[in-house]
């Protein structure tokens, strides 16, 4: 008898699923999204501290940073940094109710995903037209 023959040869084990073939769902999105959203939360701040140092540092300073805010590009960041607080802010809140053991059935999991992405919506919309409002 080979040697070949006194091993029994394994099958390969399956691959995980490729992307054409495994089919996203709403609580795997969020989670991306949650991570995604603390990391453009940083790089927002990147933007807000700017603004502050360039108030302490004089007016020239500070103009140029307010001509960058105010532009196109500057209220695009704005938005999307003000989306990813409150959307960051809802997840949170969600993930707290999965630490007080609320919220682990697919039902209400797929509810409060729901929820946090109308949270989101809602309360980014309502930021920026009570600071249109207030400007």
């Amino acid at each position: 008898m080979s040697a070949s023959e006194a091993v029994p040869q394994k099958r390969p084990r399956p691959l995980s699923p490729h992307l054409q073939i495994y089919r996203p769902q709403i609580s795997s999105a969020l989670s991306i999204f949650h991570r995604g959203t603390g990391i453009a939360l940083s790089i927002g701040t990147l933007l807000l501290a700017w603004w502050v140092i360039a108030a302490a540092a004089g007016p020239e300073a500070f103009a140029a940073a307010q001509w960058f805010i105010g532009s196109w590009l500057g209220l695009l960041m704005l938005f999307g940094w003000t989306a990813s607080l409150f959307y960051h802010l809802c997840a949170g809140i969600r993930h707290l109710a999965w630490d007080a053991g609320w919220g682990y059935d697919l039902p209400t999991m797929h509810r409060t995903g729901y929820a946090v992405l109308i949270g989101t919506a809602v309360l980014t919309v309502l930021a920026w037209i009570i600071g249109l409002v207030v400007w």
